[in-house]
């Protein structure tokens, strides 16, 4: 078969260097070749997947003992609905890595296949505490999934009762998460309870769609309000808030003189400018110390005097 034209743009380099060290078992020019259509193919998954396809079964037809070429065509495959081929190709990935990260991408194409029982099965045989967060929750959904193709929809719904599904909070699995809950919701006839976690499905991925930074973990506080009005009138309620507080912390911690003032019941106690600063205590020290230190003054002073007395007396 003749390989796929590549645009000259397309180089090797534009595959991730992970990938590209999977092939240095291959000749350097080999090595090329493959990694140009490894790169073609994840450029155009989304827009043209039958593209994808076909460069993905060139890679493989070049490398077909290297992982990645076969991770890759299993994925096409499954995009394409060839689902025969993705399971042989996935399997095949498995088996060169000893990795279950596609599990819940083999799960599916059981399900494609229409062996909803096997897909369980498959999900069964795999140790979920052992997988990335984002895998688990994949599979989770895969699994979900499999038990409404057989009519066990209250079964689909503790599928996803897993420790991930939180609904204030987005994480990159969120989205599918919980738009898989709602359909799950809906088939129930809970659909209060589904349109709200539809909707939190729109936040979560809208909010990610605008924020999602590949280098780091995503986490995004989902807000409950619907409209930027109530948010503003969120943000006006806390304001007040905080300045109420703000005058109640002032009147808690009212200073000594003001307490005073106020006891006093002095006419002008209200009016007059009673705050007591740094400052005004560190006077207040220095005259106390002062004070004291006249007090001392005098006191050697009349010992002195006293003193001469006695003297003058006994001469």
């Amino acid at each position: 078969m003749r390989d796929p034209f590549i645009p000259d743009e397309i180089e090797a380099r534009d595959l991730p260097s992970q990938a590209r060290n999977e092939l240095k078992t291959l000749s350097k020019e080999n090595a090329e070749r493959v990694a140009r259509h490894l790169a073609m193919a994840a450029r155009t998954l989304d827009e043209d997947p039958a593209l994808a396809h076909e460069h993905a079964q060139a890679a493989v037809r070049h490398a077909g003992r290297v992982a990645v070429a076969r991770e890759t065509l299993g994925i096409t495959a499954y995009t394409v609905g060839d689902y025969a081929l993705a399971l042989r190709e996935l399997r095949t990935y498995r088996r060169i890595t000893g990795r279950d990260d596609l599990i819940a991408v083999i799960v599916d194409s059981e399900r494609g296949l229409g062996r909803p029982e096997r897909a369980l099965e498959e999900g069964r045989a795999v140790d979920r505490a052992s997988l990335p967060t984002a895998v688990r929750v994949e599979l989770a959904i895969a699994m979900s999934g499999a038990r409404l193709d057989l009519g066990e929809t209250q079964l689909a719904l503790v599928e996803l009762d897993i420790p991930e599904l939180d609904p204030d909070t987005a994480f990159e699995w969120s989205p599918g998460l919980f738009a898989a809950r709602a359909t799950v919701l809906e088939d129930l006839g809970l659909t209060d309870e589904a349109a709200d976690w539809r909707r939190r499905a729109e936040i979560a991925a809208d909010a990610l769609g605008h924020n999602v930074d590949e280098d780091e973990f995503d986490v995004i506080e989902i807000d409950d309000a619907d409209t930027e009005d109530i948010h503003e009138e969120d943000e006006r309620a806390d304001s007040e808030d905080i300045r109420e507080e703000a005058e109640q912390v002032n009147q808690d911690e009212a200073t000594p003189a003001q307490a005073i003032a106020d006891e006093s019941g002095h006419p002008d106690a209200d009016s007059a400018d009673t705050s007591f600063t740094v400052e005004d205590e560190v006077d207040e020290i220095l005259a106390e110390i002062d004070a004291h230190s006249e007090i001392e003054a005098d006191s050697e002073t009349d010992a002195d005097a006293k003193r001469d007395a006695e003297s003058e007396n006994r001469d």
